[in-house]
Parts: structure tokens; C-alpha cells; sequence
């Protein structure tokens, strides 16, 4: 459970980055976040992980403060920044273990959770290669691998789908979708409004640093009176803004 209540961040111009933002997002759903380049995505996204501070409002990850207890909040959940590229020298095995120690995963328990999501997303064989070596959709999967070695109840995951390929892409949405099923929380931005009309249970539409709409897609055709795609009332929504 993610819960944000007005939550506002200025990087000191009139314009606020974002501005009173108001959102719940439930156990046991898959959450989309989506907007323009430049809406506010990111950095409501680095809000919520801790990344950056807050103007005013609060934010909580099932229900411990992000502000008041940062370690025990960010202990909640697992994050996939929108870049893979960091810790580059270090050995894609050597990345999972710093991550598990990070999050004081024992070692039998870490060995088995390693071998098991590097299977599923065919990185085995290059758990003992530089990072730096790897493709950028190589980078991504080792990033989020690293990111669910404590299995997390909260995904957060900026844009995860950028540079898979098409079967690790669907590895992944499926994870999402298994992870939503168990009662978790999966919060996740794209500007791919296909996979967001595939796979999520609700969206929020950001736009200049507002929250413009909440709620489910059938709520939203509802609210535009007409069978549209979700692409339609997307440009819609963020022209008229």
C-alpha cells in the first residue's frame, strides 16, 4: 500500500513539480502512473522511494512515514530506477549479493531467490560478467533482479519496460500480475499505454504536476462517453490540460 496526501515538491521556480497531489494505491493491484515527458512522473517516483524530500503533504508505504522512518519505509519495497546504468565494474553476481546484504537476505535463502529470478529472465550465464559489459535490457533485468532479492510487498518500478525485449517484457508483466494476485502492491510508471491497458488495475494520469485522473479505464471511457482506446483519451486528457 502506497498512500500519498498532498503531496507538494518545487525545485524553487513558480511552478511546482508537483503540485497537491492526492493517491492510494491498494494492496493487491497493479497500479499505473502515467503522463508526458516532463509531467512529474519521476520525481513523484523519487518522492515516494525517499530520493528526494518533500515540499509539504506526507507519504506513507503501508503505513510507515517515508519522512519520519526512512529505513523501515524503504525497507517496504523494491525499486527499478528509470536508468540501469550504475555500479558498472562491479560482476552481475556481485550486484545481487551487495543488494542482499543491503536488504539482510541470509545466504541460503539469497542463493536460491538469485537462482531462481536469474533462470526466469535468462541471466545465468552472465551472472559472472561486469555490468558494464552487459546490453542495456541485460543491465535492466540485473537491476531488477537486484531489486526483488528481498521480496518485497511494494514494487516500484520508473518506466521497467524500457530496453527488454519482447519475452522479458512479458516475464515481467506477468510477474507484476502474480505479484498484484498475492494481496501486494505493484506501482509502476510507462509511457507505453498499451502494456497499461493490458495489465493495470487502475491508472493515475499526471500533468504538470497534477493528478488529472484517477481510476479504472472503464471509468474513464465512462467519463468520455465513448468506447476509445486508452491512447485517445490519454492525448485528450493531457491536450486539454
Amino acid at each position: 500500500m502506497i498512500d500519498l496526501i498532498n503531496v507538494n515538491k518545487s525545485y524553487g521556480g513558480e511552478n511546482k513539480a508537483v503540485d497537491g497531489i492526492n493517491i492510494s494505491i491498494r494492496d493487491g493491484e497493479v497500479f499505473g502512473f502515467l503522463g508526458p515527458n516532463g509531467a512529474g512522473k519521476t520525481t513523484t517516483i523519487k518522492l515516494i522511494t525517499g530520493i528526494l524530500d518533500f515540499d509539504s503533504g506526507s507519504i506513507k508505504i503501508n503505513d510507515i512515514s517515508i519522512k519520519d522512518n526512512p529505513i523501515g519505509a524503504k525497507k517496504q519495497f523494491g525499486f527499478v530506477p528509470d536508468s540501469p546504468d550504475m555500479f558498472l565494474r562491479l560482476k552481475g553476481i556481485e550486484y545481487l549479493n551487495f543488494m542482499a546484504d543491503i536488504y539482510e537476505v541470509s545466504s541460503e535463502v539469497r542463493k536460491e531467490r538469485i537462482e531462481k529470478l536469474s533462470k526466469r529472465f535468462e541471466m545465468t550465464k552472465a551472472l559472472g560478467d561486469q555490468i558494464q559489459s552487459y546490453s542495456h535490457g541485460m543491465r535492466q533485468k540485473i537491476i531488477i533482479i537486484g531489486a526483488l532479492i528481498h521480496e518485497p510487498s511494494v514494487w516500484i518500478l520508473d518506466e521497467p519496460m524500457t530496453g527488454l525485449d519482447p519475452k522479458s517484457s512479458y516475464i515481467l508483466k506477468e510477474m507484476m500480475r502474480e505479484h498484484a494476485d498475492k494481496g501486494n502492491t505493484v506501482f509502476f510508471s510507462t509511457h507505453i499505454l498499451e502494456v497499461a491497458e493490458k495489465i493495470c488495475d487502475r491508472v493515475a494520469v499526471i500533468n504538470k504536476g497534477k493528478i488529472i485522473f484517477v481510476g479504472t479505464l472503464n471509468e474513464m471511457r465512462n467519463h468520455f462517453k465513448e468506447n476509445e482506446s486508452l491512447e485517445k483519451m490519454f492525448l485528450e486528457m493531457t491536450e486539454n490540460e
